[in-house]
């Protein structure tokens, strides 16, 4: 490790990262994470305003 630069914390337990998994310490971590984006743990926010009413579909012509 190089004077003056930290090893990055895994974002899910803490520990020092494992360049093999990184952003992770492990592959326990890493599947964790997947977890919850497939459960809808984590959302990327949705560009529209939330006072803005839902748009219909358009009619079919």
């Amino acid at each position: 490790m190089t004077p003056g630069r930290r090893t990055p914390a895994c974002p899910i337990c803490g520990r020092p990262t494992d360049p093999a998994f990184r952003p992770f310490c492990s592959q326990r971590c890493a599947d964790v994470d997947l977890g919850r984006w497939l459960n809808e743990r984590y959302v990327i926010p949705d560009p529209e305003a939330p006072d803005e009413a839902p748009r219909e579909p358009e009619p079919d012509a």
